[in-house]
């Protein structure tokens, strides 16, 4: 069954235009290089959202086989390198794993 792996994002303030295009671009890389991962796509709330976005600027959907698949993804060297780049580009994050 698939997961969906719903993950939301807190930019830092001063985070440019172009690193969050080069973060994107990095993110979508991954998509035939890990095991399992069938798609990745982000983005920003729509504006009927931000009211309820409480301060999350950007989020993605990553779509992944299984459950089992989740793990192999979070050691990952390619997520690993992504997370990295998370790590300088933002202040907090929410993760949240759906299966059905």
């Amino acid at each position: 069954m698939p997961v969906y792996h719903i993950v939301l994002f807190r930019l830092k303030p001063g985070v440019t235009p172009a690193q969050i295009s080069t973060w994107k671009e990095t993110c979508q890389g991954m998509v035939g290089k890990i095991p399992g991962l069938l798609s990745m796509q982000s983005g920003t709330p729509l504006p009927i959202s931000i009211p309820r976005a409480k301060g999350f600027d950007m989020g993605l959907v990553a779509v992944l086989e299984t459950a089992e698949h989740v793990a192999t993804y979070a050691v990952h060297p390619a997520h690993l390198e992504v997370h990295k780049m998370r790590e300088e580009l933002c202040d907090d994050t929410l993760a949240y794993d759906l299966e059905f």
